[in-house]
């Protein structure tokens, strides 16, 4: 089977590369072009996008916590459309001088900003994600192959006809590539080392896994969010209400939600308050260790609130739920989240300076906040228009990745007939 999917994916890899080339010789207007015409075609063809999603809808359960990730609407659509317009209307990130010198043999040296090249995302049940990695790999000037789970395979196919009609015109339609979205296809394209340059898996954790354990071709972790937020003893509550709140009930199943909510145990008798929107409006399952279950009892729906186990620190939920656990200080709370964290997002809410920047400066995590919700992980809260994925690990690239992640560098070197003794 392995041979079979090689032979049927390897030579369109080859077209992408083949289409990079003369992707190059485009300037930075006609991409801008094309990308606005993306967004005003999927704008007009909502109706279409909406027909085939629900299509990949038909087959999911509603009680599935990768649905709301999968669901398209015409607000979200819309949504889409402007985020590609922003991506349109950012600076190009290619070509820019980054280091200029004339060194002792005389040699002018240049270092500037160029493609990675090919790029392959791995992503599941998000069809948005197939618009946002078009529009900053096209912009970055990268090619880009794609592949998407069976969950969103009629709404991938949808979007790709929408992406290559835009493409033609100028003859760079091979630039981007849908993969078959069978499991099975998967292995081969994380050995193409000689068609592809960067692996991007996003989704879970498992699939992250996946990737690492199996990829020939360099990879770029993103996506597995298990997100904490830690209320410090000078934690204003009001504050620290309105934060959690969003944090956890905002979208539940994207990897930027709160998973896990560490309260300091003088001001933990405040936790009925806190959590108090979560039970009545949004009916959030708790998972609360002993210290939290005695203060809630009562005070939280019965049938949301659950002792914790073994297993309900270190998950992320993607689902309506969240674990709690009061702890004595702040350095068992940095304690609990280098155990369990997934190096995404952390949060602290606290009303002293000192203690926030300790915070902050302690945890390990792509994106660490303070007095804020960890909702605001993401490219384009971030001013970036959009993004690949959250990088969670520390080379080349961390957190939100956009345009400029997605460039690597090179010399460009001239003389005058130097040699080198």
């Amino acid at each position: 089977m392995k041979a079979t999917y090689e032979t049927l994916i390897y030579p369109e890899l080859d077209k992408v590369r083949q289409a990079v080339r003369r992707l190059m010789n485009l300037g930075e207007k006609e991409i801008t072009d094309i990308l606005n015409a993306l967004a005003d075609l999927s704008e007009e063809e909502t109706p279409f996008l909406l027909k085939a999603n629900q299509e990949d809808l038909d087959r999911m359960s509603k009680e599935d916590p990768k649905y709301d990730r999968l669901l398209l609407t015409a607000s979200r659509v819309a949504a889409i459309a402007t985020d590609l317009r922003k991506v349109a209307s950012l600076p190009s990130p290619l070509g820019n001088l980054l280091e200029e010198r004339i060194v002792e043999s005389g040699l002018a040296l240049k270092r500037i900003s160029v493609p990675l090249g090919v790029v392959g995302i791995i992503f599941e049940s998000r069809p948005n994600v197939t618009f946002d990695v078009f529009s900053l790999c096209l912009k970055s000037g990268n090619g880009v192959v794609l592949k998407g789970s069976r969950d969103a395979h009629s709404s991938n196919l949808a979007i790709l006809q929408l992406i290559k009609t835009v493409l033609a015109p100028y003859g760079i339609e091979d630039c981007c590539y849908l993969a078959p979205s069978e499991r099975e296809a998967l292995p081969s394209i994380l050995q193409a080392d000689k068609y592809i340059d960067v692996v991007i898996p996003r989704g879970s954790q498992g699939l992250i896994k996946f990737v690492r354990e199996n990829a020939r071709v360099p990879v770029i972790e993103t996506g597995a969010g298990i997100v904490h937020t830690y209320l410090d003893k000078t934690a204003d509550i009001t504050k620290a209400k309105g934060i959690v709140t969003n944090a956890k009930a905002r979208r539940v199943s994207v990897c930027n939600a709160l998973d896990c909510l560490l309260i300091h145990e003088e001001v933990a008798e405040q936790l009925p308050f806190i959590v108090s929107d979560l039970g009545s409006l949004y009916e959030c399952k708790i998972l609360a260790d002993e210290q939290a279950y005695t203060l809630l009892m009562g005070a939280y729906p019965k049938e949301l609130l659950f002792a914790a186990n073994a297993d309900s620190f270190g998950t992320e939920f993607l689902s309506m739920q969240l674990a709690i656990k009061v702890v004595t200080d702040i350095e068992e709370a940095l304690d609990h989240i280098a155990k369990y964290s997934s190096k995404h997002s952390e949060a602290i809410v606290g009303e002293d300076n000192a203690t926030c920047d300790y915070f902050l400066k302690q945890v390990d995590a792509a994106v660490v906040y303070a007095n804020t919700t960890t909702a605001f992980t993401d490219g384009a809260q971030f001013g970036m228009g959009a993004e690949i994925g959250i990088s969670t690990q520390k080379l080349h690239a961390r957190g939100p990745m956009a345009l400029r992640e997605l460039t690597s560098y090179k010399w460009i070197v001239k003389g005058d007939g130097q040699i080198r003794e």
